[in-house]
This record gives structure tokens, sequence and C-alpha cells, in this order.
């Protein structure tokens, strides 16, 4: 009998210890099957808001494809959310700076406009009370009115011409030119002017400097710069033009001995209607886009134009132009 109570109790004992394993491996199982679908749910619901998180960032729609995430789905969309909140910040900034030059742009268009036409208006309604019937003053009245409409549509005319080279609708005649030519023909239409200011215009170019370019352009380019010049130079001083071979184009230089322009007016310099301080005032009766013009007809020949300056050593206009054999 002791030993059939010692084989039922080793029975007994096997048993509870197997009762014991298996409860352990269903616990384990079970476990492990919580953090399965712990471990799924978690990733389904991170993936989820990553997905939202891209559709934001890329601008998708539900039901469009969205952009592989990889193996760090945080790592991956921390670095895109990165990128792009970089991009609109230049965006953000671009759009402010856009927006301050259009403010600026529209006043200084405004204040160009108002001058002449308050100037018109002024003399219209002085002849209009009486002073039409005085000879004294009629004929000088109208004559100034009549400057005052010249500049007018100076502007009108410039702005003009801008839209038309940005937009591409003017088309240039470019055919090969020594550009000796236009240098000296723009030296002689200024020469009056230059003259009253004792003021010397001079070329150094060689005769067959030769490029392709448009003949009335090139004239354009170097009037706005020669009367930029004489306008805002010394009197008594001098401008002159030299051009360098600089292989397939010819680099046209227009220096003087002016005042010169602050280093920090240069970035500038080319916009329309910007002015350097009291000293270019708009008294001087352009348009104030000058050398906006200058800039654009350069570009529209291909070029490139950049301008050196130092304040009491005089001020340099660089641009390159296509050369022709």
């Amino acid at each position: 009998m002791s030993a059939l109570a010692v084989l039922l109790g080793g029975a007994y004992l096997l048993g509870a210890e197997v009762d014991a394993v298996v409860g352990i491996a269903a616990l384990i199982a079970v476990m492990g099957c919580t953090l399965v679908a712990t471990y799924v749910l978690v990733r389904r619901f991170v993936l989820q808001r990553v997905d939202l998180i891209h559709r934001m960032i890329h601008g998708t729609q539900a039901g469009d494809e969205r952009p592989p995430v990889g193996g760090d789905p945080l790592g991956s969309v921390g670095d895109e959310v990165g990128a792009w909140a970089a991009a609109k910040r230049t965006e953000i900034r671009e759009l402010k700076e856009r927006e301050q030059y259009r403010r600026e742009f529209i006043g200084n268009l405004a204040h160009e406009l108002r001058t002449p036409i308050f100037s018109i208006q002024g003399y219209v309604l002085t002849l209009l009370e009486g002073g039409l019937e005085d000879a004294k003053v009629n004929r000088d009245f109208l004559s100034r009115a009549s400057n005052g409409v010249d500049r007018l549509i100076r502007i009108v005319e410039d702005m003009d011409l801008i839209t038309q080279l940005e937009s591409g609708v003017l088309t240039l005649q470019a055919e090969r030119l020594d550009l000796q030519e236009p240098v000296t023909g723009t030296i002689k239409a200024l020469e009056m002017k230059a003259a009253g200011r004792r003021f010397t215009l001079r070329s150094r170019l060689e005769d067959g400097t030769w490029v392709r370019a448009d003949r009335d352009r090139m004239q354009q380019v170097f009037t706005n710069l020669f009367m930029n010049a004489i306008n805002y130079g010394r009197e008594g001083g001098w401008c002159e033009v030299r051009a360098f071979d600089v292989g397939d184009r010819v680099l046209v230089e227009v220096a003087d001995n002016g005042i010169g322009i602050a280093e920090e007016h240069l970035p500038r310099l080319f916009e329309r209607f910007y002015r350097v301080g009291k000293s270019r005032a708009r008294n001087e009766g352009g348009s104030g886009l000058g050398l906006a013009i200058v800039k654009h007809i350069v570009e529209a020949h291909g070029g490139t134009i950049s301008v050196k300056s130092r304040e009491g050593e005089g001020t340099t206009f660089r641009f390159t132009v296509p050369k022709s054999k």
C-alpha cells in the first residue's frame, strides 16, 4: 500500500507541475498576443497620425497615395515637418518682401505721377483765373504745363517699355553692330546738355568693337547711363565708355568721376523709381525708370549688368553683350 501511495503522490505532483507549465505557457501566450495586438494598434495609431501629417504637408486628399514612410516613421515625418516649416518660412519671407516692394512701388509711382499732375493743374488753374489774359504769363505757363505733360508721357512710355521687355512682347532687332556707332550718336545728342555743366562725354572704344545687338536699344542704354552721369555728377566732370573682349561676350564699362553711391543703395539701384537720397531728387525731370530700363534691355540681349561705386570716387556700370565677328 505504501508503494501505491508513493506512485499516486508522484503522479499527482507530476500532474500539478504539468498544469503549472501549461498555465505558464498559456499566460505567456496571452501576454504575447496582448503585446502583438498592442504593437499593431499603436503602430496603426502612429501611422495614421503620420499619414495625416504627410497629407497636410503634401496637400493630398483622402484616398491619394501616401508617400512611403520608411522604417522610422517618426524620424521621417520629423525631417519632412522640418523641411516643410523651413520652406513655409522662406515663402512667408518672400511674400513679405514682395508686399513691401509692392507698397514702395505704388507709393513711388503715385509720387512720380502726382508731381507733374499738380504742376500742370496749378498752371492751368492760374490761366483760367485770369492769367490767360496776361500776355506776360500765359505763354510761359502754357510752356510749363506742356513740360509737365511731356514728363507724364515719358513715365507712361517707360512703364510700357518695361512691361513689354518683361513679357517678351517687344522683339529686339539684333544685328551686327559696331558699338562705337550708338556711343558716338548718344554723345552728339547730349552735347548741349553736357556743355551746360561743362561735362565731358568720351568714348575709349576702338573702331570695330563688333556686337550683336539692337542699335536703338543700345543707344537707349547709353543715353540713360550718360544722363545719370550728367545729372548727378560733378560740374566739370567726365564720363567715358570702355570695352573689353571676354570670350563670346564684350564687357562694356560706363564710368564717371561723380559723387558716387553709398554701398547700401547698390543692391536696389535698378529697381523702378528707386532714388538714392535727396541728392537724386525728382526735380531732374526724368521718369525714374532709366536704370530699370537699362537692366531690362541688357538682360533682353542675354547679358548681365552690375554697378560698382564708392561715395566721392565715382561710379562704374558694367554690362555684357554678345560679341559678333
